[in-house]
């Protein structure tokens, strides 16, 4: 039975105009898709999201290897844009008596940037792989969830935007759900026993 239902943050709960990030390339004279690509690239993706360097080091060197320190702080400051429907979903998970948590690739500004965004309480735990020291799809990131929460594999619910994300999950045995959107979300949460509403009778 489902006790828990586990998030991740970047493409589900909160999201990026990815608008934003092509005109501050163009402002600053750098090919579409620079500041991601290097970014996300390894080690160095990797060396920030398990708290390795700091978030602060990472825009840094980002903005060296573009050759742009502004370019890399503008795209580094970018504002999310949180989806209202997830957290009523959560709400709605939490008042039928289940627990709700985040497990983000993280940096170590993340739980200023949850309280920044006021969602810190829609949550009963927010994990951050540069605390844990291990990125998803580790399983020792998903093991370590499981250990702070006091549950089993059996007992969570985990839904992230990226497939590869979820190969440490299943490797587990945790229910696992590729996000497409919140209505896809509640079907399948629906389908593993939750009770909440389905997507067609939410009110909006």
């Amino acid at each position: 039975m489902i006790r828990v239902v586990l998030f991740d943050l970047d493409g589900v709960i909160r999201h990026f105009d990815p608008a934003h990030a092509a005109d501050i390339e163009q402002r600053h004279g750098l090919e579409a898709g620079t500041l991601e690509g290097i970014a996300f690239a390894q080690p160095l993706i990797d060396d920030v999201t398990t708290g390795r360097i700091s978030r602060a080091d990472w825009m840094r060197r980002v903005g060296a290897l573009v050759g742009s320190a502004a370019a890399a702080e503008e795209w580094g400051s970018q504002s999310p844009v949180v989806d209202e429907e997830l957290l009523e979903l959560s709400d709605e998970i939490r008042a039928v008596g289940l627990r709700t948590a985040v497990l983000t690739n993280g940096t170590d500004t993340i739980h200023a940037e949850i309280a920044a965004m006021g969602i810190g309480n829609r949550f009963d735990a927010v994990f951050n792989s540069a605390d844990i020291g291990y990125v998803k799809p580790d399983v020792r990131a998903f093991g370590h969830v499981l250990d702070a929460l006091g549950v089993g594999a059996e007992d969570v619910f985990f839904t992230d935007d990226s497939a590869s994300k979820l190969v440490g999950a299943d490797a587990l045995s945790i229910r696992t759900h590729l996000f497409e959107g919140v209505a896809g979300l509640r079907r399948q949460l629906i389908q593993a026993g939750v009770a909440v509403t389905e997507p067609e009778r939410v009110r909006r």
